[in-house]
């Protein structure tokens, strides 16, 4: 209890840090926000009084504490504002865009694991063998291959020249098939290499001829020892892919012309539209927090010594 009290606090404080961070980043940066706030709503030059207007309803002719604690104060209890351009709730809208890239993500993440477990499986029977040395070239050049080449490259190729998947929106099912893959084979890439690596390495750990000359069953050996041993570093892999997949989905949405929160957050920094840039942020810290969090007691039921060693 006392660990996971510890785990809390410091996710408490990071997303503290970051909510900080964020706010004194657009605070602080180049440009007239109000001026773009005014073009964004208007889209012609405006007067000195609209613009003096928009920053006493952004609070951005109040103190940099005082705007800060305006905008953190409702956030403690799920309130991320409103819009400086549309003047529409920011959170309304954003379940809109997480509803498309939430689903896109975790069809992403499933793909990936359904190629790079049995990938990583056949280059193991025999490492060093035609098989192994296929399967790490793969990897390797999946590890390599940029996500915004990779789309286009997918686009070209069904969406041009075989005209079977639609390259562009998110008004089928098949729209989300080139985007899911464009980033389900990288990360399969990083998770064949990570679990053919830790699968090696678990075999060759020293107890496991004592468990074949007691009798007990390869099968046995492979589900209680060496899959536990080598689960700890793809689920290190696994977590920050999933928190990093937000990152990927800013590019390939952008690509594919699909909405979700890519979209949703390069439209807001456009605008200068900083409830909705912010509200983004902290949205993909929770997720990248709770992720770690979810880490640590996965990693706690893989390798109870942990719990010993923190005591």
């Amino acid at each position: 209890m006392r660990i996971f009290a510890e785990l809390v606090l410091r996710a408490a404080v990071v997303l503290t840090g970051v909510a900080l961070a964020t706010f004194a980043l657009l605070w602080h940066a180049p440009g007239d926000p109000a001026l773009a706030i005014a073009e964004a709503r208007h889209g012609t030059v405006v007067s000195k009084e609209v613009l003096d207007l928009i920053r006493a309803e952004a609070g951005f002719d109040t103190g940099f504490w005082t705007a800060f604690w305006a905008w953190l104060s409702p956030l403690l209890i799920g309130d991320f504002g409103q819009s400086s351009v549309t003047g529409r709730h920011v959170w309304p809208d954003l379940v809109t865009a997480m509803s498309y890239t939430f689903p896109l993500a975790l069809i992403s993440l499933a793909i990936g694991l359904v190629v790079s477990v049995p990938l990583a499986l056949v280059a193991t029977r025999k490492p060093g063998s035609w098989m192994d040395r296929g399967a790490v070239a793969l990897a390797s050049i999946g590890v390599a291959i940029p996500a915004f080449w990779l789309g286009l490259l997918l686009i070209l190729l069904f969406a041009v020249h075989l005209g079977w998947l639609p390259a562009m929106g998110a008004q089928t099912k098949a729209h989300a098939v080139l985007p899911a893959l464009t980033l389900a084979l990288g990360i399969a890439a990083s998770l064949t290499r990570i679990l053919r690596s830790g699968i090696l390495e678990a075999r060759t750990q020293t107890f496991l001829p004592a468990f074949y000359r007691r009798g007990v069953a390869a099968g046995d050996v492979a589900r209680d020892h060496i899959a536990p041993h080598a689960a700890i570093p793809v689920v290190t892999v696994l977590g920050l892919e999933l928190a990093f997949l937000l990152e990927g989905l800013v590019v390939v949405e952008v690509i594919f012309a699909r909405p979700g929160l890519g979209s949703f957050l390069v439209n807001a920094i456009y605008a200068r539209d900083f409830p909705k840039v912010q509200a983004v942020v902290i949205i993909a810290a929770v997720i990248f927090v709770t992720v770690n969090l979810l880490i640590d007691v996965i990693y706690r039921s893989l390798d109870p010594r942990m719990d010993r060693r923190d005591a």
